[in-house]
């Protein structure tokens, strides 16, 4: 298994992220889409930060399930975290690893405007 290391353009976010990128995410929302988020989903447990809590910011809209980390200062948002069916998971930005080119990625569509 990759361990992946992630954050902010900063520095005052950072986190290292287990598993292997399969299929990412770009969803169409009014959030996503402005900020070109490219989503892979993991369990929240194999994501840990390296730096503490206190040094994100954090934004909800529309039902408030997902919490959208960001860095207050340089305004990079490399991670949400939220639960679906039960499970905790994170949704890692891979525009924020390290070493990953986005142009390699098998990029899945989603019409989350329509949701």
């Amino acid at each position: 298994m990759t361990t992946w290391h992630g954050g902010c353009h900063c520095g005052r976010i950072a986190f290292e992220v287990d598993g292997e990128i399969g299929t990412v995410m770009e969803c169409n929302c009014s959030h996503c889409r402005p900020k070109g988020y490219l989503m892979w989903f993991v369990p929240r447990s194999q994501l840990r930060l390296s730096t503490t809590e206190a040094d994100m910011s954090t934004y909800h809209f529309n039902k408030h399930v997902i919490a959208h980390h960001f860095c207050p200062v340089c305004g990079v948002a490399p991670f949400a975290d939220g639960e679906k069916d039960g499970q905790r998971l994170a949704a890692v930005n891979v525009r924020c690893l390290a070493g990953v080119d986005p142009a390699e990625l098998d990029i899945r569509q989603v019409d989350g405007r329509s949701l």
